[in-house]
């Protein structure tokens, strides 16, 4: 299972890759496996504030429908619009060209809270 240990995540299966005051988002390798082949992903969220914990998407698969939850408090700054076209970049690459928005990080001190990559892999069994 692929689990880059430059990024945090999270018990509902979200990665974070912090940049400055900025955080990417998106949902690791084990979910989106989990999940199959990924169909829409809806985010409505641009713009708004989000508190961590809240859902600010969702992710269509063939089999489910999910919500997304955000790992940090923040605005969302940016939706990854190549998913409006290409929803199944998050299968082949959820952790580059995946990624689903990119949120402003209001509250530092929740990042460490996060779950490392080895942790995150104990918690999935990888």
């Amino acid at each position: 299972m692929n689990l880059p240990a430059t990024l945090h995540y999270t018990k509902d299966h979200e990665w974070i890759r912090v940049e400055g005051d900025v955080a990417y988002v998106g949902i690791t390798d084990h979910a989106q496996k989990e999940l199959g082949d990924i169909v829409y992903v809806d985010i409505d969220t641009l713009d708004k504030e989000v508190a961590r914990h809240d859902v600010f998407g969702t992710v269509e698969a063939v089999k489910t429908v999910s919500d997304l939850f955000s790992p940090i408090t923040g605005t969302v700054l940016e939706v990854n619009d190549k998913l409006g076209d290409a929803p199944e970049t998050v299968n082949s690459d959820p952790y580059g060209d995946g990624w689903m928005v990119k949120i402003s990080i209001a509250n530092p001190e929740e990042l460490a809270d996060l779950l490392s990559a080895e942790t995150y892999g104990e918690l999935v069994g990888a």
